[in-house]
């Protein structure tokens, strides 16, 4: 499947609206997603298909090298096809770029597919949040994952 990763823009909040409501319970506005875009301290990705569907996205807010990712999500007709961890990756690269040294995130207790995703990128489990998750309640998993610089040259790697 051909697809590429792009920072989101407002031609994109409706389809992400549209996928937010097929994949969360608690899905966020198209407006709370608009406002995203006007927020310095957020980056938001899509993936999207060479005609323009947006078949997922990332979004994270950075606060002092700190991030946390807010959402994540690939459309289901086109999951376990690597679209999650492309835009996980791509996010860790454009965060990087901003000076971002860390990123924390909340996942469903129960969402084995998301925790097995962030596994294999290196995140951690560093803590819980019960009753985190309201329709349907649920705790949640707090993962992190810190990356430093190791080479003479500035470039940061991952750990």
């Amino acid at each position: 499947m051909n697809y590429e990763i792009i920072p989101m823009t407002l031609k994109h909040v409706p389809q992400i609206a549209k996928l937010e409501q097929s994949c969360f319970s608690m899905p966020w506005s198209a407006e709370s997603l608009g406002q995203e875009l006007e927020n310095p301290l957020s980056l938001w990705l899509v993936a999207q298909t060479l005609e323009g569907e947006v078949v997922g996205y990332v979004g994270a807010q950075t606060v002092l090298g700190e991030s946390d990712m807010m959402n994540l999500a690939v459309a289901p007709s086109y999951r376990r096809n690597g679209i999650g961890k492309a835009l996980v990756l791509a996010l860790f690269q454009a965060l990087q770029k901003q000076g971002s040294c860390k990123i924390t995130l909340e996942v469903r207790a129960s969402n084995f597919a998301a925790l097995a995703l962030y596994e294999s990128l290196g995140f951690l489990k560093i803590g819980k949040r019960p009753g985190y998750y309201l329709k349907p309640k649920e705790d949640a998993w707090i993962l992190g994952k810190e990356w430093r610089k190791d080479d003479n040259h500035g470039n940061r790697i991952f750990l």
